[in-house]
């Protein structure tokens, strides 16, 4: 077999890179992005894999979950693209170590294109508009328009290509592990960034009652007693800030959701997460997860538990 049989021409990248323009066009709730990162491959694949049925296993292989920054996809995309060329090229390149790299990259990534993409260049570049529009230019949209296009394109062209080219790199070292390395590197950062976001995106509040203790004098605002007027406002934040919330009720109230903080914070929401992603490795449908939350949420607040 001739070397390099399979090789993505930069015409090839070309096509994936424009298809990757409509990466959210069939965002879902199941998988987010997978139709979209699909779709941008087909390019890559019909070249790559003359085979029907290599073309159906890489179809199949890219409709797995994916979902970050649209424009900050690009150097993921770019990486995919050299692994799946060394992989129709004979190269060691299975579906878990294509699949790790992506989630690995997708959840960094994700937090990168927040803030220089919606929080600084299109601020920027809108006042800009803005500012020209209010003279009555009609030059101000227009530049809007033009100039974020242009930025936006032509990085997600040269991230695709640096993408392309660091991917090729860690392919031809797989003799030395790098492949692995870099797999189980990504697998573990992705499994970080999901457990440090578990506390802040998963909100659970267990709210039975487990007791109801009178509170001694001084340990709570007596609204009976306070001044009127703004002297009594003042006064009871005053003691509400020295004291805490339990300074508001003569009775001092514990719930469940307080002892569960106090044992391990967070601890319903990591199980959550945890019991949703032994689901997932057992095929349940994503669907059926997010409807059957649903259903318990709403459930549970019926019944005054939550």
């Amino acid at each position: 077999m001739a070397e390099n049989k399979f090789e993505l021409t930069a015409a090839d990248r070309k096509k994936v890179w424009w298809r990757h323009q409509f990466l959210q066009g069939s965002w879902n709730y199941e998988r987010m992005q997978n139709g979209g990162w699909c779709y941008s491959m087909i390019p890559a694949i019909k070249k790559l894999y003359p085979a029907k049925e290599d073309q159906v296993a890489a179809l199949k292989r890219h409709l797995e979950f994916y979902n970050t920054h649209p424009y900050v996809s690009s150097p993921v995309i770019g990486v995919t693209l050299a692994l799946e060329e060394e992989r129709a090229n004979g190269a060691p390149v299975d579906d878990a170590a294509i699949q790790g790299v992506k989630v690995g990259m997708m959840g960094p990534l994700a937090g990168v294109g927040d803030p220089v993409f919606w929080f600084t260049v299109r601020p920027i570049l809108g006042a800009l508009g803005a500012s020209l529009a209010l003279g009555g230019s009609v030059v101000g949209p227009i530049l809007f328009f033009v100039a974020w296009n242009i930025i936006r394109m032509a990085f997600e062209w040269y991230t695709q290509e640096f993408g392309y080219k660091v991917g090729s790199s860690i392919a031809k070292d797989l003799s030395g592990g790098l492949m692995g390395k870099i797999t189980e590197g990504a697998s573990i950062l992705g499994m970080f960034i999901i457990g440090a976001l578990v506390q802040r995106w998963v909100s659970i509040s267990f709210t039975p009652i487990v007791s109801q203790i009178p509170q001694a004098e001084g340990a709570y605002i007596d609204w009976s007693k306070l001044p009127s007027g703004s002297e009594g406002i003042k006064e009871a934040l005053t003691q509400y800030n020295s004291i805490g919330a339990t300074a508001l009720d003569a009775t001092k109230v514990t719930t469940l959701q307080q002892n569960l903080d106090q044992l391990i914070p967070g601890l319903a929401a990591v199980l959550l997460t945890l019991l949703c992603c032994k689901l997932l490795k057992k095929k349940v449908s994503p669907i059926v997860i997010i409807l059957a939350l649903f259903a318990v949420g709403i459930i549970g607040r019926l019944l005054g538990f939550m």
